[in-house]
Order: structure tokens, then sequence, then C-alpha cells
């Protein structure tokens, strides 16, 4: 009998303290569907845009540069980083589109990026790379290169 009390109280105590939840949003939980690649009006758009860049860090040209960019990029892109830039891109070889998609950010937006690779490197995956990320509206968010690791000689 002690057990049934025990139990039923320790059953009317939960219902008694629970708590009712009335307004919950889920953040995050609006994602669009997203197609797998940028349809190809859009890469001509971004490619110009990417080329015109690159044209224009070749020849340090940075009123150009900054044209280019968008604004959250000019807030963050010092001389440092435009040399840094130069530094790890190889302007002697042309760049050929790879791959693009979309690229999620820590704010949970996806942006359109392209995937550039040399064109005299003929590997399924790439060694050296160059990632470029746009708004929609053409302007780059970003570029990121990824130069071939050299092995360190300790």
């Amino acid at each position: 009998m002690r057990k049934l009390f025990l139990g039923l109280a320790i059953i009317i105590g939960q219902l008694m303290f629970a708590q009712k939840v009335v307004d919950v949003k889920v953040e995050g939980s609006q994602k669009k569907d997203l197609p797998a690649e940028l349809d190809k009006d859009k890469i001509a758009i971004y490619n110009a845009q990417f080329t015109k860049f690159i044209a224009a860090l070749k020849s340090s040209d940075r009123k150009t540069m900054e044209s280019l960019l968008a604004p959250k990029a000019k807030e963050v892109v010092t001389d440092v980083v435009y040399k840094k830039l130069s530094a790890d891109i190889d302007f002697k070889k042309t760049l050929v589109l790879f791959k693009s998609g979309y690229k999620s950010t820590m704010d949970g937006k996806a942006y359109p990026m392209i995937i550039y690779k040399y064109s005299d490197d003929q590997l399924a995956a790439p060694e050296n790379i160059v990632t470029a990320v746009f708004e929609n509206d053409g302007k780059i968010l970003g570029i990121k290169p990824k130069p071939k690791k050299v092995a360190s000689t300790k």
C-alpha cells in the first residue's frame, strides 16, 4: 500500500510541476532546398566578376578590387590580405571552373560559390583550388585559395 501511495505521489508531483510551452519558435527551420549547382546564367555573371577581380589583383588596382567586393568584405580586407591573396594565386596559370554550388555560413545563410582549379591540373580532386563566394547580386564576399601543401623538411 505504501508503494502504491509513493508511486501515485511521484506521478501527481510530476503532473503538478509540468510546464506548458506556449510559443515556440524553431530557428533555422526555414531552410530552402537549394540546387546542387548554380545555373549557367549566374555562373556567367559570377565568373565575369571573379575574372575582373583577378585581373585587378594582378595589376594591383585597389580601386577596381574594392568596387567588386561586397560591403561585408570591404570591412575586413586590408593591404595585407591583398598581398597574401596575390602570393597564393598563381597568375601564370589559367583558372577554370571546377564546381559550383552554395556555401553555408555560420549565420545560416547560403551564398553562391564557385570553385576554380588550374587548367593544367588534371586530377579528379585538384590539389590547388581557389574558392570564390558571392552575394546574390554578384559582389564578391570572399576568395580563398588553397595552395599545394609543401612537405616540411625537418
